[in-house]
């Protein structure tokens, strides 16, 4: 059986959710902040014969989430997706979104595939070795900043939002960034995004070109992650690129699949 859920169902839907809290970060969040009922986030839940719930499907504006723990009805999550007009959207792990995919009417116009990891533990030996004494966190005034800076790398040049939101997320605790800093000016930067009570993701790991090399981007990633793993949280990333992701993972994140993106025409009209 396949419903919409409610505030009732939140333990049951919880339950589930914190089996995998680094894959399902993007859901968690969105309940945390939105809940179950807002004009713009929707969730459905198949349950089970014995009424468990074993799949869930959100709805955040034009997006679609899905996540299982097992096999599930996917013909219906599509049909679910596919009478929403403003569906254009869907992500998550391929294994799922793999069974929804063929399913879907609308025509597809991207796919991206990224590697997708999580971290729950420090890699072995960093702790000691890493120093991390120059390192420093910001604060919502280092916004501007860190901004500027993301700006002069090319794969962080767009795309990262504004002042507004970097201030307004730092304040809030939904963001953090640790950064090092060569005469004043910002040179490497880590941060997260999409924080919540279980789970973080990183984001925004960069050091300017003439400063590559010399382990900067790691000794603020190392802060980063020790504090966050200190908090009881696990840590997921996207990549695409190898030589990062060995870097990734000397620090002790490890591969847990593909995240997918699509995007999907929107029905004519609208």
């Amino acid at each position: 059986m396949i419903r919409r859920l409610s505030l009732s169902d939140h333990e049951a839907c919880f339950r589930l959710l914190k089996t995998r809290p680094a894959e399902n970060l993007f859901i968690i969040g969105d309940i945390e902040a939105f809940g179950y009922d807002q004009s713009f986030q929707k969730l459905w839940g198949e349950f089970n014969s014995q009424g468990e719930l074993i799949a869930v499907l959100l709805k955040y504006e034009q997006n679609y989430i899905p996540f299982a723990s097992g096999p599930f009805h996917a013909e219906k999550f599509a049909e679910i997706m596919c009478s929403d007009p403003e569906f254009s959207m869907m992500s998550g792990l391929k294994e799922m979104t793999a069974m929804i995919e063929p399913f879907l009417t609308r025509k597809q116009q991207r796919k991206r595939e990224t590697y997708y990891a999580k971290c729950t533990r420090i890699g072995f030996g960093i702790t000691a070795a890493a120093d991390t004494s120059n390192v420093k966190q910001a604060v919502p005034d280092d916004a501007d900043a860190i901004l500027r800076f993301l700006k002069t790398i090319p794969e962080f040049n767009d795309g990262m939002g504004t002042v507004e939101s970097k201030r307004r997320n730092l304040g809030r605790g939904t963001s953090r960034t640790f950064y090092i800093e060569d005469e004043g000016e910002i040179v490497s930067t880590a941060s997260t995004a999409a924080e919540n009570s279980l789970s973080a993701m990183i984001v925004a790991v960069a050091t300017s070109a003439s400063h590559k090399r010399k382990g900067l981007a790691s000794q603020c990633l190392v802060k980063l992650v020790r504090e966050l793993l200190d908090e009881g949280k696990q840590l997921c990333l996207f990549y695409d690129n190898p030589e990062a992701g060995s870097i990734y993972k000397r620090i002790g994140f490890e591969d847990i699949g593909f995240w997918m993106m699509y995007t999907y025409e929107k029905e004519e009209g609208k």
